[in-house]
């Protein structure tokens, strides 16, 4: 196709990493270098997953060739059986070229080389260099471009000092060898394959978590009871943490308002305390100019301008984490009304899903005509579970043999990698498509594992990938240092498993053009004959250790609490979060029975009353009727004791009407709202 599986891929895959980072991120209020930086790196890191496959077919063809020009394949032709001998002798063996298809997805020879150099070299400037300082441009607290790049150079001052103490050691480290060449390939290669060394290692830690997570968690996610467990734990601890950023705010914003009031509009730093304000909410906002307007005067101690900075750093961080749990916690209640009425539909004779709250039916035309009702209740009731399981044990033998082949990848007679064995048995066959999706599902399946470890890490909020476009800066790149950190060595294991690496498999084959340029990592053979063969098989002690939880029990021991099925305090936990649900869902139920009596008496009495009376409202108001409004309000302003407790009295008796099962303000099955009856006579006498 001479390409254009290239660039078919290209474009899927920039789709793909521009809705993650749409998901993730805020597309309008982030700095455009932020979203850039985290495309690219996202892009880079998923364009390497994807395009190794295609480059293995082609190496394998390529293969192919060279063996038809070496050693020909030797050819006999069939006798029949009543000849003779010397009639078969002039028949003699011939040797004829084995038949080597071109593959769907051949990409011409001289792409990929460039194509590979391009992307990692740009993904490694991206993570060791361009990444982290930008992580510290985004969370800095100045006002100036100036002043935010003098602040990420300081900060990154120990960062790339670091680098270099390590680059010197390793030219010290060639030089005392005479046998090396002191050449640029030679200290290419070093430095890529220190580089593969540290996130190999940070790769076998996340992919011995992965897993076992993902597979159990598809098992365990096939259970209703379950999920609802997890998810009031979840309620309590995000409340928790929503009422410590809502106090966390407040203490800022009261910072702010004492900035705010001593800060005068002809003061230098006004401008500096107008840009603080700015990234404050509406309300702080609103409330700051009403004190600064009933204020007498009062004169504050004046901030410096490195206090404004603290305080504008402290004023991101704040909204942010504010903003953060406030979108957790809408999940979070949506998620659980969900479940909670999966539970009472299970329990239902009609096969029919009923949402609780009428916020949870979606007006798209896929759940209007696809996903009915109907559908929903089949598939949550019934298919959810067995679908669930099954795709759990699919996981789990993809997990067996990752574990398998990582133990056994370094042995190449006989060949113990279920991976190579496939890849092989396909090779013979010269079905490239197979090869393909071996490869696709295989490096597919060790990225779900690590990159969804690295989106479900959170470290004390310092990094926490957050959906619904919530995730702040430095989280976004962070996640595109980590991604290009993992990428290049999970590529290369993968190569390892399948027996196309050359310095893991000692085989005399083409290599691919990935591994091309990655240079011979038999320069250091302490890392290619040891380090990269023995330290991937500490996967299976993190598997043991995944599957017994021993990572959530420290963190329980340490005050981190983790969902523990047989721990005491999640069971506390669970019940909190329990009674924290059912308080919203009695107060959103409040909020929608009153909304729907005051829009039903808007529809019944709307048109009998004043002429000015709209359903929108009352807004057109003649002379007459303002003046008759006022004497209402005034008559209200004058109630005695006595007529507020009879009036109240008097709103108690509608309520508790209001809530009886033959009252016409009754809410039906089907989440609607009958019509109000005529009110009683003299019940609003007193207004």
């Amino acid at each position: 196709m001479s390409g254009a599986a290239l660039a078919v891929v290209v474009v899927v895959v920039f789709l793909l990493a521009l809705y993650l980072l749409q998901r993730y991120g805020d597309l309008r209020r982030q700095q455009r270098m932020v979203l850039l930086g985290t495309l690219l790196s996202w892009y880079l890191c998923f364009l390497i997953v994807f395009i190794l496959p295609l480059d293995v077919s082609t190496t394998i063809y390529k293969q192919c060739i060279l063996d038809n020009e070496i050693h020909p394949t030797p050819l006999t032709p069939a006798r029949r059986t009543n000849q003779t001998d010397d009639n078969s002798s002039a028949h003699p063996t011939v040797s004829i070229l084995k038949v080597c298809e071109e593959p769907w997805s051949y990409i011409p020879d001289g792409i990929l080389p460039v194509f590979w150099r391009v992307v990692y070299w740009t993904s490694q400037f991206l993570t060791w260099l361009l990444l982290p300082f930008m992580q510290s441009y985004a969370r800095s607290g100045a006002f100036s471009r100036v002043g935010k790049i003098k602040t990420a150079l300081i900060e990154n001052a120990i960062y790339y000092g670091t680098y270099l103490l390590i680059f010197i050691s390793l030219l010290v480290y060639v030089a005392a060898h005479p046998q090396w060449k002191f050449t640029w390939r030679e200290l290419q290669t070093i430095g890529i394959t220190a580089a593969n060394t540290w996130g190999l290692f940070l790769l076998v830690l996340l992919l011995g978590y992965g897993l076992v997570e993902i597979p159990r968690s598809h098992w365990l996610s096939s259970s209703h009871g379950y999920l609802l467990a997890k998810t009031y734990f979840k309620a309590a601890k995000v409340a928790t943490e929503k009422v410590a950023a809502e106090e966390n705010l407040a203490d800022v914003m009261e910072e702010v308002a004492g900035v705010h009031e001593s800060v005068r509009y002809n003061h230098c730093l006004r401008k500096c305390v107008d840009t603080i304000i700015t990234k404050c909410p509406t309300e702080y906002k609103e409330e700051m100019g009403r004190s600064v307007e009933s204020s007498g005067g009062e004169q504050n101690v004046l901030p410096t301008k490195r206090g404004l900075i603290k305080l504008h750093k402290k004023v991101i961080s704040a909204v942010q984490s504010h903003g953060q749990t406030q979108v957790q916690w809408s999940i979070l209640l949506d998620e659980a009304f969900h479940l909670e009425d999966v539970a009472k539909s299970q329990s239902s004779p009609i096969r029919h899903f009923i949402h609780s709250s009428p916020s949870q039916h979606h007006a798209s035309w896929i759940h209007r005509f696809i996903y009915t009702p109907t559908v929903e209740w089949y598939w949550e009731c019934v298919f959810r579970q067995g679908f669930y399981r099954l795709l759990a044990v699919l996981l789990c033998l993809l997990s067996a043999a990752v574990v398998w082949s990582e133990c056994t990848f370094f042995t190449t007679h006989p060949v113990l990698s279920l991976f190579a064995v496939f890849v092989q048995m396909a090779e013979k066959n010269h079905n490239y498509i197979c090869i393909e999706m071996v490869c696709f599902v295989s490096i597919l399946f060790l990225c779900v594992c690590v990159y969804s470890t690295v989106f479900r890490i959170r470290v004390f909020n310092y990094y926490y990938l957050v959906p619904h476009h919530q995730t702040d800066a430095y989280s976004l790149q962070f996640s595109g240092m980590l991604f290009c950190r993992l990428t290049p060595p999970l590529c290369l294991n993968f190569l390892g498993l399948i027996h196309m690496d050359s310095a893991i498999s000692h085989q005399d084959r083409i290599q691919t053009s990935y591994t091309s340029i990655m240079g011979s990592m038999r320069v250091l053979y302490f890392i290619s004959d040891g380090f990269y063969i023995y330290y991937p098989m500490l996967v299976l002690l993190l598997c043991f250790a995944t599957f017994y939880s021993l990572g959530s029990r420290c963190l329980n021991l340490l005050g981190f609490h983790q969902y523990m099925t047989d721990d005491h305090l999640t069971a506390d936990l669970v019940d909190e979060g329990r009674e924290l649900i059912r308080r919203e869902r009695r107060k959103i139920q409040k909020s929608e029975d009153g909304e729907n009596r005051r829009w039903a008496w808007r529809e019944r009495y709307g048109v009998h009353g004043a002429s000015g009376r709209t359903r929108a409202g009352y807004t057109e108001l003649s002379d007459d009727q303002s003046s008759r409004v006022t004497e209402i309000q005034n008559s209200v302003v004058t109630f005695t004791r006595q007529d507020g407790e009879e009036v109240e009295q008097k709103r108690g008796l509608l309520r508790d009407n209001s809530s009886d099962e033959d009252s016409p303000n009754r809410r039906s099955t089907g989440a609607r709202y009958l019509s109000l009856s005529p009110p009683r006579t003299g019940i609003f006498d007193d207004v």
